[in-house]
Parts: structure tokens; C-alpha cells; sequence
């Protein structure tokens, strides 16, 4: 080996990595990294169960849809269920009554919605589809219009989706749509009679396995929830009826033809925010430049707006409430989700069960204590004073 010889160098360093604690496999998660794997596993989790969620009601349309249609109206009328019973009015008989109300207006909305649609629906779709023609014959003119080539193109690929045979076949199913309805109808009736009989037993039986603080968030979440979906449902009906008032008059100022039709019509697409009243406001503005002219129909627009400004600035806060109050991407969000997984109803929904959603993280930790991320900061609170 000789005097240079590193034999007591190598001997020393194998004793000191003998001497080394070896790690644990499990400790790789206990650094900074490692809590963020755990997040993310955790997060892809609650995406996964989410998602099965989703899609197992997806499957069980014909039940949930009834079932949240008939939760809906029963916080809607929970007011006049408890008035019924403080004055001693029999459980049976007080849910009688107020299923034959629901029944009562319900049908007479639907009923007059009908009568104004019904018989002059073909010239409403005939003026409004004229009118659509014009307004793309008046954008050809513009110099950054599309070419007639892309509106050949575009013209082409709806009408190969309307004769396609998917589109036919989806046609052919309506008979199925119609007993579908009609199952899902007697079902909602079925569950709003127990809802408005039973519901608060109902919700107290759902409660049982919890204790102590969680069965007292449960209780304010629940209670929270019917304020939120009657508030929600009773405002929008009287906000729906104001614009279909308020537009109503003014198409009949302005000579519109169909005024009663459209009016209907702004009532109805009413119950899906901003998106329902541009819509109706750009068919009411249709048929008001085939009758009246381009004039006319810039002045219905006007009315159109003026009359959401309104609403949305005054009315909207006097009726639901502050605490319905949902910013406007949080809705067109909540809109596009729900009309991706539900269609039509899906928007109708989405709104009511988003503003359920942060009425719940509201009472999180308390009657007026929302959950701790959700509260505001005191450079917020200082910014308000």
C-alpha cells in the first residue's frame, strides 16, 4: 500500500455514512413539495367524487330535476305554509291549500303565456327571422363584413345539422320527451305535496348523524338554503312580470305588432339572468326593424336596456335581496355550466343553486360569519367605511 496509501481516509467516511440516520420513504412528504403533491392528490380526489356526482345525476334527470324543481317551489311558498299553520291551520290541509295555489297560478301563468303565444307564433317567428335577414343584408354593407363565401358556408353547415339524421332522430324522440315530461311532472307534484307537509321533518331526519357544532351549521345552512331559493324564486317571478310589463308598454307606444306574444316571451326567458333579456331584447328589436324600421327598432332596444337598468339597479335589490346579489361573471359562469350539463333547464337552475352554494359558505362559521377564506379583509372593510 505504502505511506500515501488512503485506506484510514475510506475507512473513516464508510463509518460516518454508516453512522447517517436513513430517512423514512414516508418523510419525502413532509417537505415543501411533498404537501404539495398531497394537495394535489387531494384536489384530484374531490374533482373525481365531484365529477360522479355530476354525472350520476346527470343520468337521473328525470328525479333530480323534479326533486330541485319541487325543493324550489317549496321555499317559495314556506311563508304561506307557516302563516297557515302559526293560525292553527291542520298540516294536510294547509299543504292542500297551497298546492292547489301553486297549481292555480301556475296554470294561469301557463295558460296565458299560451294563449299570447300560441296563435301568433308563426308570424313572430316569420318577422323575427325577416328581421335577421335584414340585419345580416344591412352588416354585408359594412367594409369589415364576412364575405358571402363564409356566410354560404355558415348557412350550409346549420342547414346539414337541421336535415342531418341525428338532428331527425332527436325529432323522432319526442314522443319519449313527452311521456319523459309527464312522468317528471307527476313526480314534482308528488314530492311537493311531502315537502311542503313534511319538510322540515324531512331535513331534521337527514340531520341525525350530525352533533354539536356541525348539526348547528347544518341547520343554518338548511335554513339559509330555503331563504335563498324562495327569495330567489318569488323576486324573479316579480322582476319577470316588471319587464314584461315595462317592455310590454312600450312596444305598444311604439306600434310594435305581437307586443302581447313578446311580452310572454320576455317573461318567460326572464328566469335565466342577462342572457334571457338580451335574447328577448334582439327579438323584440327584430321584428320591430321588419314592421317599423331600423328607427323604431334602435328605440326598442333602448327600452329594452333602459328597462334592465332599471330593474337591475333597483328592483333586483328591493326584491331578492342583497345577499342574492352574485357578480355578473359569477352568473354567466354558473350559466354556461349548467346550460353545458342541463340545457335549458340547466340555466334556469344554475343561478339558484350558485347563489344556494354562497348563501351556505355565508353562515359557515356562524349566523352572519362566513367561512374563514370567504371573509373580507380589513383593508376591504377600511375601503367601505
Amino acid at each position: 500500500m505504502g505511506f500515501f496509501s488512503d485506506e484510514p481516509r475510506r475507512v473513516r467516511l464508510e463509518s460516518t455514512v454508516d453512522l447517517a440516520p436513513t430517512r423514512a420513504p414516508w418523510s419525502l412528504w413532509a417537505d415543501g413539495f411533498g404537501r404539495l403533491g398531497i394537495r394535489a392528490i387531494q384536489i384530484l380526489f374531490v374533482v373525481l367524487v365531484a365529477a360522479g356526482i355530476i354525472w350520476g345525476l346527470l343520468q337521473l334527470t328525470l328525479v333530480t330535476i323534479p326533486v330541485v324543481i319541487a325543493l324550489i317551489l317549496a321555499s317559495a311558498f314556506a311563508p304561506l305554509m307557516r302563516w297557515m299553520q302559526r293560525r292553527g291551520i291542520p298540516s294536510v290541509l294547509a299543504t292542500i291549500i297551497a298546492l292547489l295555489s301553486i297549481t292555480v297560478i301556475l296554470g294561469v301563468v301557463g295558460w296565458l303565456i299560451a294563449w299570447a303565444v300560441r296563435n301568433q307564433w308563426s308570424a313572430l317567428y316569420a318577422q323575427a327571422e325577416e328581421g335577421f335577414y335584414k340585419l345580416i343584408a344591412w352588416v354585408d354593407t359594412l367594409p369589415f363584413a364576412p364575405s358571402q363565401a363564409e356566410l354560404d358556408e355558415w348557412t350550409a353547415t346549420i342547414t346539414d345539422f337541421i336535415t342531418s339524421a341525428q338532428f331527425g332522430s332527436g325529432a323522432l324522440a319526442g314522443v319519449g320527451a313527452v311521456a319523459n315530461f309527464v312522468t317528471g311532472l307527476i313526480l314534482m307534484i308528488t314530492v311537493l305535496f311531502f315537502f311542503l307537509k313534511d319538510g322540515p321533518q324531512l331535513w331534521e331526519f337527514l340531520l341525525r348523524p350530525f352533533r354539536g357544532e356541525h348539526y348547528a351549521r347544518a341547520q343554518r345552512i338548511g335554513d339559509k338554503a330555503v331563504t335563498t331559493l324562495g327569495s330567489y324564486i318569488r323576486g324573479t317571478a316579480a322582476v319577470a312580470l316588471v319587464d314584461a310589463v315595462g317592455i310590454g308598454i312600450g312596444l305598444v307606444i311604439l306600434q310594435v305588432p305581437l307586443a302581447l306574444p313578446l311580452s310572454a316571451l320576455v317573461f318567460l326567458l326572464a328566469f335565466i339572468p342577462i342572457v334571457g333579456a338580451t335574447l328577448a331584447g334582439i327579438i323584440a328589436a327584430l321584428v320591430a326593424l321588419v314592421a317599423n324600421g331600423p328607427v323604431i327598432a334602435l328605440i326598442v332596444v333602448g327600452v329594452v336596456v333602459l328597462v334592465n337598468q332599471l330593474e337591475g339597479n333597483f328592483l333586483q335589490p328591493v326584491l331578492m335581496g342583497r345577499s342574492l346579489k352574485l357578480h355578473a361573471l359569477v352568473i354567466l359562469i354558473a350559466l354556461t355550466i349548467g346550460t353545458v350539463l342541463g340545457g335549458i333547464v340547466g340555466a334556469v337552475l344554475a343561478v339558484p343553486i350558485t347563489a344556494v352554494v354562497w348563501g351556505a359558505v355565508q353562515v359557515w362559521d356562524g349566523p352572519h360569519t362566513p367561512a374563514r377564506w370567504a371573509r373580507p379583509k380589513p383593508a376591504e372593510i377600511a375601503a367601505r367605511a
